[in-house]
Formats: C-alpha cells, sequence, structure tokens
C-alpha cells in the first residue's frame, strides 16, 4: 500500500472534528457537574487529585501543574496534584503490592474528605484506576471518570463520568485534554482568578 499523506492528514482531520463535535454536543451537564465539584473541594481548601496511565498519567501531570502553576495568566495557585510523578511511591506500591495498587495506596495517603479524584483511563477498564476511585470514594472524595468507548467499568465506578463518544485512543486523549483545559480555564473564571 502506498503512503498518501492527503488521505492520512484530511481522514484524521475529520474524524477529530466529528469526536469533538459529539463531545461538545453531549457532556455539558457531566462537565458542568465536574467543574462544580472542583469548585466547591478548592473553595473549602481541598485538592484535585489526577492520575492515569501511560499518555493519560502524562496528561495527569499536565493538568496539575497547569493548575498550580498557572493557566491563562499570573494568579495564586489552585490545588492540584498528579500520583503520575513519584517515581518512589510508584515502583514501591508496584513492588510491594502490585501495578494495580499504585495509585489506590497514594489515594490512602494523600486523599481526604472532599477532595476531588480525577481518573483518565481512554477504555474505562484500567485496573489501577479503577482501584484508586474505589479508594478515593471509600474516603468520602468526588470521584470522576475522564475515558471513552462505551466507559468501561469507569461508567459505573465515577460519581461523575465524562465519556467521550469515540472507539480511537488517539481522538479519547484528544478530547481529555481540551476538556480539561477548559475545567482549568473555567476554574479560573468561577474562583475569580481570571
Amino acid at each position: 500500500m502506498t503512503f498518501d499523506l492527503d488521505t492520512l492528514w484530511n481522514g484524521e482531520r475529520d474524524e477529530h472534528m466529528d469526536v469533538v463535535q459529539k463531545t461538545f454536543a453531549t457532556l455539558k451537564i457531566e462537565f458542568a457537574a465536574t467543574l462544580d465539584a472542583c469548585v466547591t473541594a478548592i473553595q473549602n481548601g481541598h485538592k484535585i487529585i489526577f492520575f492515569g496511565n501511560g499518555g493519560s498519567a502524562a496528561d495527569a501531570q499536565h493538568l496539575a501543574t497547569e493548575l498550580t502553576i498557572r493557566f491563562i495568566k499570573d494568579r495564586p495557585p489552585i490545588a492540584g496534584l498528579a500520583l503520575t510523578t513519584d517515581t518512589s511511591a510508584l515502583t514501591a506500591a508496584g513492588n510491594d503490592y502490585g501495578f494495580a495498587y499504585i495509585f489506590s495506596r497514594q489515594i490512602e495517603a494523600l486523599g481526604n474528605k472532599g477532595d476531588v479524584a480525577i481518573g483518565l483511563s481512554t477504555s474505562g477498564n484500567s485496573p489501577n484506576v479503577l482501584n484508586a476511585l474505589k479508594s478515593a470514594k471509600d474516603k468520602g472524595l468526588t470521584t470522576i471518570g475522564l475515558t471513552g468507548k462505551d466507559g468501561g467499568a469507569m461508567k459505573t465506578a465515577c460519581d461523575i463520568a465524562l465519556i467521550i463518544p469515540s472507539d480511537t485512543t488517539a481522538r479519547i486523549q484528544e478530547m481529555h485534554i481540551t476538556l480539561g483545559h477548559l475545567l482549568c480555564g473555567a476554574l479560573e473564571q468561577k474562583l475569580g482568578l481570571a
């Protein structure tokens, strides 16, 4: 088969735009609920905790940093934490308890009632993300899932599930970061920091 850049370019563009339109047409209510939960947490002195695997781990770090450092302009920091960045905790938990518990162990240690736990999993079935969401629920955190496809087990494991209407991992991840950026900007505005 011969590589055709035009076919690839146009196909990716069309699929991306289709998922963007479907996401914005279907997830406003879930996004609003997510925003309200995060505003309430921050206003009450709590934090937003992000976690995920692979590309979702990178998105978790990215979004936590947008909160703690800055997003649009200089402003006071917003309490955000990514459970994907502490290699000592990740490797110790993986070694001592198993990979399925690398995030739940950290939630047990760092999560407090009133915090928000945001798990990212394109399939909605990542065992370590699901275990962390269960630990978070057990401790009284609000649980939010960013997922895709049919929502997987996250659909019922979270208080709020934002299920991207796509089966393509790349498109799901693109919408996760889009919604994440939207969340950061909306938080700055609703908290009166923008």
